[in-house]
């Protein structure tokens, strides 16, 4: 029974009326000492009491199950030492324990990396929690016990935050007093500039052990060359690598393990600065005036990040037609600053149509051979001057061209054609639509007949004779073009053809951008996969193998796609760094965050979530070292914890499935006693 309810059969107003006039009555009868006075007075209650009907409502209730849940962390930090076991064993003593409980649900919520987001932005746990506890009423919520090392990465700093005020038990499966050796990043720039030194400040950490510990480092650039170096533990010291290409310039960076420490995840750390030219300088100079000058000019005008210096020479030294000196030019060419002072700041050098009649002296031609050999860039556009006796392949740059003139020149028209190689090379892999035999070029007019000596043929044009030469000597780079008639695919002439992108590419590839290495090995990773690309002139390659962040290792045959590119597909294991390597180059790739939360700081520990145990009334254990808490169950307003065991409280909730109403005073129990009361009061006054 729950309550008591009044249904008044006439309104209430009446009802005081009347017995306010018969209290009245009996009280005179009362004073005139009336012998059934008092009889008056009980029929009077009990007319009062029926006509209010009174009823006791009955309620049927069903009892509701409390939910208790329990959070399960096996993030990455969860797989390391022991914790695994501790984690298993905690777990089944404590399902067994849960189900004895009376009326308790459980729920077991297993938090994964993937579902607790722990590979971006660390492990996630309470966002499990939060989900796990979203349709769960707070009045039935008994408890909540997390199983985990106490890396997690969002507890709120006020339990009031959660929004949730049940107890939170913890039990911590690592253990005390852990060792964990690791480097940190405390600065590194996102950018930097090509050929010039970066300065990355790092600090190695050693938890638990005497700060001030020399131990051996490892700096590896873009997984190919190592510099090895001492740092001391707890201290910030700058390395300071340079920055060889442009692009992404991949440091790893690695320090010796210690004998007990738990992880070695830790211990190497990828660093990524992408590399930018300071504005490319490119000097272009043209020997003699002609239709197609413009099209090197405008082309590197276009791009914002060249500066172009370009001279055109209009009237070569031997020319002697009696023009007076005051109407020559005024300004000489700069020959010393050109190629001897300011030689080395350019990226590149270009020659279009240049004829060596006595401009450039000999030493200087010299110097540019020089310049190419430490790792410059000099691309020679020719024309009918290339064949003739003034040739710049008569000077000392012959020593770093790959193609000697013949002394022909073929002057009709010709459809320019990739070779074999140039099918391969990533300059000109590309410029036609896959699998077209004979592309919709324009014609050139044309060409320069050369016997090649080194070097590798990407075009060709009249009887298959080279076109397009490209060679790499000592540690700079050579491009030939054998017409100088390509500008008319700029004008459109019998259908045009890709002239921009082309020479776009032969610039690129001169200064040496990665995109454009004929031999390299690259890798990214998409939806879980690390895509492998081989790129090579060979009809074939060699496997790769991929190591894995734990040092396992697998190989993989990259298959030929088009262009060619050799591709593999590497299913990705655990975030981190994985090197692939084929016996002549390597690279590194990055699965995951770069530096991830989970794998920064392992070392098990109480500080983040004791907080929100003591402020809930939950319990904390070291599980590996006290064992497993017993549970049990306990009222809302009761302590929920002790030095062994842990509680869940039981709520006592219920559902009311209906509701009955049982009358008090029955109608024939009024009827007979309202018919008898008058008959007792006339017997007793009669008396």
């Amino acid at each position: 029974m729950t309550g008591i309810t009044f249904s008044a059969l006439v309104p209430i107003t009446v009802l005081l009326s009347v017995l306010a006039v018969g209290l009245a009555a009996a009280v005179y009868a009362l004073l005139r000492r009336s012998r059934a006075a008092g009889l008056r007075i009980v029929a009077l209650i009990v007319l009062a009491a029926a006509v209010m009907d009174p009823r006791a409502t009955i309620e049927n209730r069903t009892p509701l199950n409390d939910v208790a849940v329990v959070i399960v962390d096996e993030s990455l930090s969860q797989q390391l030492d022991e914790r695994p076991a501790h984690t298993s064993e905690t777990l089944t003593e404590l399902t067994a324990a849960l189900a004895k409980l009376k009326a308790t649900e459980v729920r077991t919520i297993r938090m994964t990396p993937e579902t607790a987001g722990a590979r971006s932005d660390g492990t996630r746990l309470f966002d499990v929690l939060s989900k796990a506890t979203s349709d769960i009423p707070n009045s039935r919520l008994a408890g909540v016990i997390l199983i985990t090392d106490g890396i997690i990465h969002d507890a709120p700093s006020l339990p009031e935050e959660w929004g949730i005020n049940v107890p939170v038990h913890v039990l911590l499966t690592g253990r005390q007093g852990e060792r964990d050796r690791r480097i940190v990043v405390v600065e590194a720039p996102e950018f930097g500039l090509v050929d010039k030194t970066v300065t990355l400040r790092v600090r190695a950490e050693d938890t638990n052990f005497l700060p001030g510990t020399p131990i051996s480092a490892t700096l590896r650039t873009d997984g190919g060359a190592v510099q090895q170096f001492t740092m001391r533990t707890d201290e910030t010291i700058e390395v300071v690598p340079s920055l060889d290409h442009p692009g992404a310039n991949v440091f790893e960076l690695e320090i010796e393990r210690a004998g007990d420490e738990i992880s070695l995840r830790n211990n190497r750390t990828l660093i990524t600065v992408n590399a930018v030219r300071d504005r490319l300088r490119v000097l272009l100079i043209s020997g003699q005036p002609h239709v197609g000058e413009r099209t090197w000019r405008n082309l590197l005008k276009s791009d914002p990040n060249v500066d172009l210096v370009h001279f055109t020479i209009l009237r070569p030294l031997s020319k002697d037609d009696g023009t007076p000196l005051n109407e020559l030019a005024l300004i000489s060419f700069p020959i010393r600053e050109l190629f001897e002072e300011q030689l080395y700041d350019f990226d590149l050098v270009i020659f279009d149509r240049y004829s060596r009649r006595g401009l450039v002296p000999f030493q200087f031609m010299m110097n540019i051979a020089s310049y190419v050999l430490d790792g410059g860039a000099v691309m020679l556009s020719v024309g009918p001057e290339y064949a003739d006796s003034f040739s710049l392949f008569d000077s000392p740059l012959q020593n770093v061209l790959p193609a000697a003139p013949t002394g022909l020149v073929y002057n009709k028209p010709f459809l320019p054609r990739i070779s074999k190689t140039g099918a391969r090379h990533p300059v000109t892999a590309s410029l036609s639509m896959p699998g077209q035999a004979d592309p919709t070029w324009g014609r050139w007019l044309r060409q320069v007949d050369v016997q090649p000596s080194s070097g590798q043929e990407l075009m060709q044009g009249t009887g298959g004779r080279p076109l397009l030469m490209l060679d790499r000597v000592g540690k700079g780079r050579v491009s030939l073009l054998l017409s100088d008639t390509m500008w008319l695919w700029s004008k459109g002439f019998d259908g045009g053809g890709p002239q921009a992108e082309m020479l776009r590419r032969l610039a690129h590839w001169l200064m040496k951008e990665p995109e454009l290495e004929e031999e390299a090995l690259t890798a990214t990773v998409e939806d879980g996969t690390i895509n492998v690309t081989r790129t090579s002139l060979d009809a074939s390659v060699s496997a790769v193998t991929v190591t894995a962040p734990d040092g396992s290792e697998q190989l993989a045959q990259p298959e030929y796609t088009e262009g060619g590119r050799f591709v593999a597909h590497v299913p990705a294991g655990d975030e981190g760094l994985y090197r692939i390597d084929d016996g002549v180059l390597s690279t590194v790739v990055a699965v995951g965050a770069t530096n991830p939360l989970e794998n920064q700081d392992v070392i098990s520990t109480d500080e983040r979530l004791s907080p929100i145990a003591e402020a809930t009334g939950g319990g904390l254990f070291w599980v590996a070292h006290k064992g497993v808490p017993t549970v049990r169950q306990v009222a809302p307003d009761r302590i929920s914890n002790g030095q062994s065991w842990i509680g869940i409280r039981a709520n006592g909730q219920y559902v009311v499935d209906g509701v009955r109403e049982i009358a008090l005073i029955p109608a024939w129990l009024a009827l007979l006693v309202l018919l008898t009361l008058p008959l007792l009061t006339w017997w007793r006054e009669g008396r």
